[in-house]
């Protein structure tokens, strides 16, 4: 068999958790302190290896096994298309064979360079509805401004609020009162500088939307994701009406179903910012999607929640795009990821130029976790 082929699969799911429990957005209930990372590490022939996060089905893995990296990666354009179900890995196995960073290899695919040392802008994504339980609206708003400080605390200088209070948790009219009022305490709180952004998870229309906006227009809200389901002739209103109060506030959405006319009406001007998954739409097609929304102006902002392994795959994205806007970022720890190298420092992530993704896993505790919850395959 020619070249390096893959001789060695070992998946496992580690467990690792958040600073604090996350609470709920207008839709779901209380998403808690747990994060979930699902991994797979390959080996190659000749003893290289590369692990990433991987959501395949057992059932998907074995044919991986004895694949050549040819087969596998294509240096001008990433992993090919029958395999991006295993991206990660892939990514940080070719980086590990080169000794390069991901984000070096990335960028030639587009062909841009980055600065080294490399850094890229992320935003606190840790703002939920952790208020429900208390009777007033102030109350709630000093709760969540004490979450905003632990956050600017650990670095961040962008912030993320769940707002939708009156979709499902609370009464129309008062859970709407309570966005408002947790919106200006965030405000206040950080000052006038940090970009805050407002997430509604569908749980606004578009009058509530804007009755919301105009409630918070001298706050600067840099964008609105996700106001009600995406529907072009309300981002079209949505859009005029933001322009005739001059509030230079940005749509972003597309974290849930990845609806590809987001992409028509992107370049249509009705959005502003574009969050496909970076896990459900991955890496490789994100840097071709990446130069079409390039070409208009349009901002990436990939989503990415609860995998933890989002934190630091979005960065190596970042280099390859010129209208990169954040990494979102999910505070976490998970035994047997060491993620060290990744430090988040006023504003900015700064992302280790080692070889693959920079991160490194404890032997022990994952071959435990292989043999208690995942599986291996040899050739």
């Amino acid at each position: 068999m020619p070249g390096p082929h893959i001789v060695v699969l070992e998946w496992a799911v580690l467990h690792g958790e958040r600073p604090r429990s996350a609470g709920k957005n207008a839709r779901l209930d209380v998403h808690g302190r747990e994060v979930r990372v699902p991994l797979l590490r390959i080996t190659d022939s000749e003893g290289a290896r590369g692990f990433g996060a991987c959501h395949a089905g057992p059932d998907q893995l074995q044919p991986l096994v004895g694949i050549s990296l040819d087969a596998l990666f294509d240096p001008e354009q990433g992993v090919r298309e029958p395999w991006q179900a295993f991206e990660y890995p892939i990514w940080d196995l070719v980086g590990q064979r080169t000794g390069r960073p991901v984000y070096a290899l990335a960028v030639e695919t587009v062909g841009r360079a980055v600065d080294v040392p490399f850094q890229v802008p992320c935003y606190d994504t840790s703002l939920y509805f952790d208020d429900l339980h208390l009777p007033s609206d102030e109350a709630a708003a000093e709760l969540i401004a004490q979450e905003v400080w632990e956050g600017y605390e650990r670095g961040h200088r962008a912030f993320k609020i769940k707002v939708g209070r009156g979709a499902r948790h609370l009464p129309l009219e008062s859970g709407t009162r309570r966005d408002i009022a947790i919106v200006r305490s965030v405000r206040a709180a950080v000052g006038h500088q940090p970009p805050i952004m407002l997430d509604a998870n569908n749980g606004y229309n578009l009058n509530l939307a804007k009755y919301v906006l105009q409630e918070t227009a001298d706050c600067g809200i840099f964008w609105l994701e996700e106001p009600f389901h995406e529907d072009n002739v309300l981002y079209a209103d949505l859009k005029a009406w933001l322009a005739k109060h001059r509030l230079p506030v940005l749509i972003a959405d597309g974290e849930g179903q990845a609806d590809p006319r987001l992409v028509t009406w992107a370049q249509a001007g009705l959005v502003d910012v574009l969050q496909y998954d970076i896990f459900a739409y991955g890496l490789t097609r994100w840097l071709r999607l990446s130069r079409e929304l390039d070409r208009v102006g349009v901002r990436s902002a990939p989503h990415h929640y609860g995998g933890h392994f989002g934190n630091y795959a979005a960065c190596h994205l970042a280099g390859a795009v010129q209208h990169f806007a954040f990494v979102e970022w999910d505070e976490a720890t998970t035994p047997g990821l060491e993620t060290s190298g990744y430090v988040v420092h006023e504003g900015q992530v700064k992302v280790p130029a080692r070889p693959g993704f920079g991160l490194d896993l404890d032997e022990e505790l994952f071959q435990r976790a292989v043999a208690k919850n995942g599986l291996s395959f040899k050739l």
